[in-house]
C-alpha cells in the first residue's frame, strides 16, 4: 500500500492494518521528514487518544492529515506504532 499526497509517496508498506476503513502504516514506513507533530488530539472511546501530524510536501501544508495512537487501548493494540491518513491523501495498492 502507498499513501500519496501532492504527488509524493508519504508512506509505503505491504504491512498495513485496516481499522474502520483506514490503512494504518508502520511508523518505519513513513517518510518522517514530511510529518510535523500537531497540537490536535481527538479521543475515540475504544481506540484512545489520537495525535495528529501536518504533512509538508513541495512547500504546501496539509494540516492534521495524519494521525496515530501512541498509547491505544487494548482493543486497538494492533495500531500501536502506526500512522493513518485522510484529508486528500490517497491510499492505494
Amino acid at each position: 500500500m502507498k499513501a500519496i499526497w501532492n504527488g509524493t509517496v508519504i508512506a509505503e508498506s505491504a504491512d498495513t492494518v485496516v481499522v474502520e476503513g483506514n490503512h494504518y502504516f508502520p511508523l518505519a514506513s513513513v517518510n518522517a521528514a514530511l510529518l510535523e507533530p500537531s497540537s490536535r488530539t481527538s479521543v475515540c472511546p475504544w481506540k484512545g487518544t489520537a495525535n495528529y501530524y501536518t504533512l509538508t510536501v513541495g512547500g504546501e501544508k496539509n494540516v492534521d492529515a495524519a494521525w496515530s495512537y501512541t498509547e491505544p487501548k487494548d482493543a486497538a493494540k494492533e495500531i500501536r506504532g502506526r500512522v493513518a491518513f485522510w484529508k486528500g491523501v490517497t491510499v492505494t495498492a
